[in-house]
């Protein structure tokens, strides 16, 4: 393979490998340390990351507000003391070698105000900025403020163009790359636009070739491209190293930094890892974001799925062949729905699922009473985790906090999930009863060698075995 040299990278000579920012309580201080020791560039969730009592333990995140907008005053402080200890953690483990990044989701909620407070509280620190999920407008402000270099997560050229006329042209030389995350291949929340197909994944290569065209049209010939999503062995990936067509490439690694000793996910998550196989990862339109995400179809995706299939169109009075009396609720409320869609509510009420719920599409979904009464205490219990929630109907920007729909009970509190299985306790196997995220490369730890009879290495094994290549 050719030689991997280093590139120039926020002001720096560096090995172009990055750790992938994954969300709570997932890419840690720890992981980010030990990758930037390595000579990489490592990255931490800010994204509501942990904080610690005085004896090292992260402090449960538990919400008293009475109100949505009390508790998500108390998510924007929890997430502004956590993203600060784990700049601290990441800082004091590095030796001052690679660089330090802090992930962000611009679409999180409070995300201005969280990072903001990060940087102010770990000044010196933090050496760069990733941000995704929406169109980041402000990540170049927030940049110039503090001083670091900052990296917006795209999926399309046309994305990056908008970005830069609105708003990155006045902080150019604080942009120190731009990660292009494939939205067929990256775990988490993938930017898929409206004219792209889930289902017919496209070649890379010349979606990061437009990119790189569209940033040398405004100057950016030398500003690297980090490639993120479906990469594994960088052998597969040789045509791309100093390659003059693509200029400065770096290459994000997001999946197989959970599977390291230093990795802060549970055992049944990393024992989960090394049994995937092809197409268990899939792309889904399940999350609270109404962004596509890519996540293992494991029992929490399957429920979900369940309850759209349990799904039928009413009307409030007769049309057309919406003819069929159904009674909704504890009053029995009539609803009309055909009469083949009634014989299947028929056919599901006698398997259990009683519970009629309404979604904001004129529809009725049909669950267990025990799964109704978990949808409606995760939509009271909201704290604004989002900017904005289609489960649970918060938005942090309008005057009464509500997007104006009906809250969506064929979604699911990320929040909740994601802290229930960042914070597996011995014993427990959260890894198939919540949100698994995981990029679609994740069933070839079954398949490589490196990770034969078990094996998990450290951060420093990890990163040493990629830079061979293999």
């Amino acid at each position: 393979m050719k030689a991997l040299n280093a590139i120039r990278m926020g002001g720096v000579d560096i090995l172009p490998i990055v750790e992938g920012g994954k969300g709570v309580a997932v890419t840690d201080g720890v992981t980010c340390g030990n990758w930037a020791a390595s000579g990489g560039v490592g990255t931490f969730s800010a994204v509501n990351a942990d904080s610690y009592d005085a004896e090292g333990r992260p402090i449960p995140q538990v919400y008293h507000g009475r109100t949505r907008r009390d508790r998500h005053e108390e998510l924007v402080d929890f997430a502004i003391k956590g993203g600060i200890a784990q700049a601290q953690q990441a800082h004091e483990i590095n030796g001052g070698q690679g660089r330090i990044h802090a992930n962000i989701l611009w679409e999180m909620g409070g995300a201005e105000r969280v990072i903001t407070g990060v940087l102010e509280g770990a000044r010196g620190l933090i050496n760069g900025l990733t941000c995704g999920a929406g169109m980041p407008y402000r990540l170049s402000d927030i940049a110039m403020k503090f001083g670091v270099h900052y990296y917006p997560i795209v999926s399309s050229a046309r994305a990056f163009s908008a970005l830069w006329k609105r708003a990155y042209h006045k902080a150019s030389n604080l942009l120190g790359g731009v990660v292009y995350e494939d939205p067929w291949l990256a775990g988490g929340h993938n930017g898929l636009s409206n004219g792209e197909d889930p289902a017919r994944p496209e070649d890379p290569f010349p979606r990061v070739l437009a990119l790189r065209k569209q940033m040398r049209a405004f100057g950016l010939d030398d500003t690297p491209i980090i490639m993120a999503g479906g990469v594994w062995w960088l052998e597969e990936w040789e045509d791309w190293i100093d390659n003059p067509e693509l200029g400065p490439i770096a290459f994000q690694f997001g999946t197989r930094p959970l599977l390291t000793q230093e990795s802060p996910i549970g055992n049944s998550w990393k024992q989960k890892l090394l049994t995937l196989k092809r197409g268990d990862v899939f792309l889904n339109r399940f999350s609270p974001t109404g962004f596509y995400s890519s996540a293992v179809n494991n029992g929490f995706i399957q429920e979900l799925r369940g309850r759209s299939e349990r799904q039928v169109a009413y009307t409030t009075e007769v049309v057309g062949e919406h003819t069929a009396e159904f009674g909704v609720g504890p009053r029995k409320r009539i609803v009309y729905l055909t009469k083949p869609d009634l014989m299947r509510v028929r056919q599901w009420l006698a398997q259990g699922f009683t519970e009629a719920l309404r979604t904001p599409d004129t529809t009725l979904i049909f669950v267990t009473p025990e799964k109704a009464g978990q949808i409606y205490q995760d939509q009271v219990d909201c704290m604004g985790c989002l900017s904005q929630c289609r489960f649970s109907n918060w938005s942090q920007e309008a005057p009464d906090y509500s997007n104006g729909k009906k809250a969506d009970p064929r979604s699911f509190c990320i929040q909740k999930t994601l802290q229930t299985i960042g914070h597996e306790a011995e014993g427990e196997t959260s890894a198939e009863d919540n949100l698994m995220f995981s990029g679609h490369n994740g069933f070839r730890f079954a398949l490589d060698p490196f990770y034969s009879n078990g094996f998990i290495p450290t951060v420093k094994q990890l990163f040493e075995r990629i830079t061979t290549g293999r």
